[in-house]
């Protein structure tokens, strides 16, 4: 166990119906007057928007609304909600939404108190200081985004999918409540599932110690606890219990716990995938799906006794070679995927081989970026041959 410092200022405020507390949370902590920021309007159809609204009025709490939030958030969007916000002189941002609109919520919390272009702090010129307070009621269960320091926003222009990170990127509280998550389509519900299981994978491989029991116990137990509910929801997606549960072990997969005392993580999964996203739109966790088993085959005889150990921790093998647990466990975390409405190849979402090269040159800025230096660029395209390989 390596030394570390843990502190997450963010209050979750869990449980059923928690959401009509918005107005008077946002009343303590924020201020008067906030932006509110949402995706395509959804929230208008399944109660979410009028149940936030009518808490926002009961406490004093005035509004200006900014929808429009797109699945992989851009960074044109994220401009004109900074504009918004100063012209309008507001207290906070309030989120409605998934990973998507929070990130985007936060990067106009932050480009709100910076002089300059919020993109010199995705591409590392410029450092984030302070941010608008943040709010969120979480509607999609998958980035941990309500609990965590991050934000990722793609520029359209170049097709970079870059993140920024500081502490003032913590939301002052988030409100969990599984009933708003009871109305996302299932597809993404599941997508989220994917997303949540491969933050788990990449604190579980890629850090610097090998033997953590109590970081490893946590990661097997959540991935079991996210697949098991994952296939509930998946047959009856109004099922509170098992929203509860994915809600839940999808906040504590990202917000730093199952890494504290590792030394740290690197994200080979999710540079990758990001190029996917920010090149092709694909959803984040239809990417993760495919890239995954395909990355954990390109590491199977380097990490297999570790892959070997998380497969007879998650999917109790009794299996006693290492090289045979490790393989089976692969093919039924894919097969799980399948088994959820999830692509598990390039072709499943129309990437063709000829397209390799331009994918593994965007990831490898992404790469050089995040300091991965054994990601080479022909590194990079075996692992999407893997990932087209029938």
């Amino acid at each position: 166990m390596k030394d570390f410092t843990f502190c997450i200022p963010t209050k979750i405020i869990f449980g059923q119906d928690k959401t009509i507390t918005i107005g008077k949370n946002i009343k303590k902590s924020i201020g008067d007057r906030v932006l509110l920021v949402y995706g395509s309007g959804s929230i208008h159809e399944n109660g979410i928007y009028e149940r936030v609204i009518n808490s926002l009025k009961e406490a004093g709490v005035e509004w200006v609304e900014f929808k429009g939030i797109r699945s992989n958030p851009v960074l044109s969007k994220v401009k004109e909600g900074i504009e918004l916000f100063t012209k309008e002189n507001l207290d906070g941002v309030l989120a409605i939404g998934g990973g998507s609109v929070i990130d985007s919520a936060k990067t106009i919390a932050a480009g709100a108190q910076f002089e300059g272009d919020i993109w010199d702090c995705f591409i590392g010129k410029q450092t984030i200081k302070s941010a608008a307070p943040i709010a969120v009621v979480l509607t999609m269960a998958a980035t941990a985004s309500e609990m965590n320091p991050t934000a990722v926003i793609t520029n359209e222009v170049n097709q970079a999918k870059l993140s920024i990170t500081s502490p003032a990127l913590y939301p002052k509280f988030s409100i969990l409540d599984p009933i708003n998550t009871f109305s996302a389509p299932i597809n993404y519900s599941m997508y989220g599932a994917v997303d949540a299981i491969s933050h788990l994978l990449e604190g579980y491989f890629n850090t610097n110690a090998f033997q953590l029991p109590i970081q490893h116990t946590m990661s097997e137990g959540l991935v079991r606890n996210i697949i098991s509910s994952a296939n509930v929801i998946y047959r009856r997606p109004d099922d509170y219990k098992a929203r509860a549960e994915v809600m839940w072990a999808a906040c504590l997969a990202f917000n730093g716990i199952t890494i504290a005392g590792t030394g740290g993580s690197t994200y080979p999964m999710h540079m990758i995938e990001h190029s996917l996203s920010a090149i092709y739109d694909v959803p984040h966790g239809a990417g993760l799906a495919i890239i995954v088993p395909a990355w954990l085959k390109f590491n199977l005889n380097s990490m297999c006794e570790k892959i070997a150990q998380f497969s007879r921790y998650v999917f109790i093998l009794n299996i006693e070679d290492d090289y045979d647990a490790a393989i089976e466990g692969i093919e039924r975390l894919e097969q799980w995927f399948k088994s959820i409405g999830c692509p598990v190849r390039l072709q499943d979402v129309h990437i063709p081989v000829t397209e390799h090269e331009m994918i593994a040159t965007n990831a490898l800025v992404i790469a050089k970026q995040w300091g991965m230096k054994n990601y080479s660029q022909e590194v990079i395209e075996r692992i999407l041959m893997i990932a087209a390989a029938e």
